[in-house]
């Protein structure tokens, strides 16, 4: 039955959830779901959390990631994702949309939207995404600031720091942010942009007790570790941000090229999600049953003005 079906949502919170998740033993993964339909299609993969990555929700839109988008543009999407698959979710926060009641109103929209963790990083607008060169930071006492507010505004969702430290101020100034993020209220940190092992293993030794987050994006500063790898280094999650976004644009160049090349879409039919398993993914049937069990309403008849 699809999760949008009252009865079938989950009874509690997705904060609650996202924690109980980073409670049990192992390393939670939490692969990027662009829309409703990778959300559904990543759950029954077997996964039970995912991520929303800002720069895969702005390539989506034709924007770069760049900080451009608004906290409401981003509500759409953890909307349609939490209702559709009904996973807790790791939403993206940026910068949080300005200072530090900006970022009380992102913690408590996102929330409200149905996201189980945010993150928020320590970049000045317009920031860039972290495998990128020509990054500036705040100075860390106005993240800290941020991680603050976002630890006051919230009920259940998680707080993830994010530092950009290591690739623009060295990696000893990476650690002591990320220290200071801790102690300001952040439940974990996501140090983003480590590119060796060692870097990996050191900086989770430097945060002995402190959840951890790796992003194993691809053409990025990060070499290929799989969850298992990233789990021996000392980190309990992993995300893979904008790999889905990829294949789906990938495959759609392709689609219009054949279009193109050959005047119809005879010759990808093969690469294609077939009508019935478009409805299997999206529950149809089950709609269509919800539907005919519903009783009919019945209008009542108008009352004679004379009552009989």
């Amino acid at each position: 039955m699809p999760y949008l079906i009252a009865n079938q949502l989950p009874e509690i919170s997705a904060g609650k959830r996202f924690r109980a998740a980073l409670a049990r033993p192992g390393i939670y993964c939490l692969p990027g779901a662009h829309n409703g339909q990778a959300a559904i299609q990543a759950k029954q993969a077997g996964f039970d959390g995912l991520y929303l990555s800002g720069a895969a929700m702005t390539a989506s839109m034709g924007l770069p990631d760049l900080g451009i988008i608004t906290v409401d543009e981003v509500t759409f999407f953890i909307r349609q994702i939490a209702r559709s698959s009904g996973l807790p979710l790791l939403v993206d926060g940026d910068t949080g949309y300005g200072e530090a009641l900006n970022v009380m109103h992102m913690v408590r929209a996102f929330e409200e939207a149905g996201a189980g963790a945010v993150h928020l990083e320590d970049q000045i607008l317009p920031k860039k995404c972290g495998h990128l060169n020509g990054k500036s930071l705040v100075p860390a006492t106005d993240m800290a600031a941020k991680v603050a507010a976002a630890k006051k505004a919230s009920r259940d969702i998680v707080i993830v720091a994010r530092t950009d430290a290591a690739g623009v101020e060295g990696f000893d100034a990476a650690v002591e942010r990320a220290k200071l993020y801790v102690q300001s209220g952040a439940d974990a940190i996501f140090p983003e942009a480590l590119n060796t092992r060692e870097m990996f293993e050191k900086f989770a030794r430097k945060l002995d007790g402190v959840p951890l987050l790796a992003n194993m994006t691809e053409f990025g500063k990060t070499p290929f570790f799989t969850a298992e790898q990233f789990e021996e280094m000392g980190y309990k999650m992993v995300i893979w941000p904008v790999s889905s976004l990829r294949v789906a644009n990938k495959a759609q160049a392709r689609l219009y090229a054949a279009i193109a090349q050959d005047g119809g879409t005879h010759n990808m039919v093969a690469e294609m999600q077939t009508r019935a398993e478009l409805y299997d993914v999206i529950g149809l049937h089950d709609y269509e049953e919800l539907d005919a069990s519903i009783v009919k309403t019945i209008v009542p008849q108008p009352v004679s003005p004379t009552g009989t």
